[in-house]
């Protein structure tokens, strides 16, 4: 692992300024003046403050998005998709200083932080073209009745987002609801809230005024005001299992309609057949260690590899994670930045300190990276000599923590990659065409690859099994999901 000391704060990081809430076309502190802090993680200094919006504050950006609801459905499909499409092009002009406002807010590497920007892009443009699929259809009837169904809005709906990808996750997911009709209110994650704030200055020189509104603060207050608001009939969420359940215990009061995307832990079963070279490297890739140093849902974290290969490619991956190039996260040569906050640091050494007390080897990393005195640095880590039932094993670190397992028998590895809660993504690398389509029936997971590297095409439905969520994204079941059918008969005279 390559490393280099961190450059000094970037001047254009200490100048952000102080920062507002955007409600109703208006720009607004907390009600009761609270603050939260957005901390850079690689200088660990304070580089901006944000509201921390109260139940108040959430009513106020529920009603003006209820006053824009109606106004924005009428316009219908094609003004809403031109609009967004506008929005789109807005974004793409600023799309380096939002980029580099994320590195200095979340810390990701630079490079993965464009392709961020440009994934929220794509986002918009296809559900602007996806727009018209809101359509219903007709029913059969006999001669004197007419059925017929309509997909209308749901009128407001609140969509919560993490820290791990501030703007690809604040103009990404909010494009489908807005495209089938929908006023939003948006609440980024706390710790990486500033490029939302910045889609809200974009989109309101394009956007009527209510239409899109967004409010920042604490999970465990302004998201759960926000949930538990009796006029947000539709509630997404995305984030870590416990918070999810918060939020259905929440949502099921008012009976909303609520999609999850949750958390993963999510196997990648290496077969004896394979180059393990190219295995390993994609490993690696599909651990999105150099896109978000490994906070992601679907990284590859448990690493099942057939004996007969094993030795060869845990060499090969240790070979390309020494490769990986630790430093500031704002250099373009850098692979590895530090993690999104100090409270998240920590928690992903105590996994790292919790495998080596269960028995576990650190083949790589363990610990923070030499010559990093700040910055919430964590070296990309490799365990083995592990077995099924540690807590490393069965719990999602969310870091650059991968765990690497034997196996001997296809029935018995798959058995043990479906002995989880979760159930988000698994990857499958083989040259047996059956195999691998065997493996992926036998799979519970929603979104399985073969021989991939986690890239998922636009238009392919994302969503996970068991604790892994409630329903899909990026894809038409997504748009569709942010409206209601409703059934019409009429008797002819």
């Amino acid at each position: 692992m390559n490393t280099s000391q961190a450059t000094t704060d970037d001047p254009s990081a200490a100048a952000v300024p102080h920062r507002l809430m955007h409600i109703g076309g208006q720009w607004v502190d907390a009600a009761d003046g609270g603050r939260v802090e957005s901390i850079d993680p690689t200088s660990e200094t304070v580089i901006a403050t944000v509201p921390d919006a109260g139940a108040d504050d959430v009513a106020a950006a529920v009603g003006a998005a209820a006053d824009a609801a109606e106004s924005w459905r009428d316009k219908g499909w094609a003004a809403r998709a031109k609009l967004l499409r506008e929005l789109a092009g807005r974004i793409e002009e600023e799309a380096e200083e939002l980029a580099r406002l994320d590195v200095r807010d979340g810390g990701a590497p630079i490079t993965g932080m464009r392709a961020d920007v440009a994934g929220a892009v794509a986002e918009l443009h296809y559900y602007a073209g996806l727009a018209p699929e809101t359509r219903g259809s007709t029913a059969p009837s006999n001669p004197d009745t007419l059925s017929y169904t309509l997909h209308e809005p749901y009128g407001v709906v609140a969509r919560i987002i993490p820290f791990n990808h501030p703007f690809k996750f604040a103009a990404g997911k909010v494009a489908a609801p807005l495209a089938a009709g929908n006023a939003v209110v948006l609440k980024p994650g706390e710790q990486t809230s500033l490029s939302a704030l910045v889609l809200a200055r974009i989109a309101a020189d394009v956007l009527p005024p209510g239409v899109l509104n967004v409010v920042t603060g604490r999970g465990s207050t302004t998201g759960a005001a926000l949930v538990a608001h009796p006029d947000v009939p539709r509630v997404a969420f995305t984030g870590s299992v416990p918070s999810g359940r918060a939020v259905l215990r929440t949502a099921a009061e008012h009976i909303k309609h609520v999609s999850l995307e949750l958390g993963g832990k999510n196997p990648i079963l290496v077969f004896p057949d394979v180059d393990p070279r190219r295995a390993a490297v994609s490993a690696v890739t599909g651990m999105n260690i150099a896109r978000c140093t490994g906070q992601s849902c679907g990284s590859t974290s448990r690493l099942f590899v057939h004996d007969d290969i094993y030795d060869a490619f845990l060499d090969a991956l240790l070979t390309r994670l020494d490769e990986l190039a630790v430093g500031d996260p704002m250099d373009e040569a850098t692979q590895v930045g530090p993690l999104a906050f100090a409270a998240h640091r920590d928690r992903v050494l105590s996994y790292i300190d919790g495998a080596r007390q269960e028995g576990a080897t650190v083949a790589a990393g363990g610990g923070v990276p030499a010559g990093y005195p700040r910055g919430f640095y964590v070296e990309p880590t490799v365990l083995i000599d592990l077995h099924d039932d540690m807590t490393v094993v069965r719990q999602e670190v969310f870091g650059p923590v991968m765990s690497v397992l034997r196996w001997r028998d296809v029935d018995d590895v798959i058995r043990r990659a479906n002995a989880t809660p979760y159930g988000l993504t698994a990857n499958i690398w083989t040259r047996d065409v059956s195999a691998a389509h065997r493996t992926a029936r036998a799979l519970q997971a929603g979104y399985v690859y073969v021989n991939g590297t986690g890239k998922r095409p636009m238009g392919t439905p994302f969503g996970g099994w068991k604790t892994s969520g409630l329903g899909k994204e990026n894809a038409l079941e997504e748009l569709q999901s942010y409206t209601q059918e409703k059934t019409v008969t009429v008797t002819l005279w």
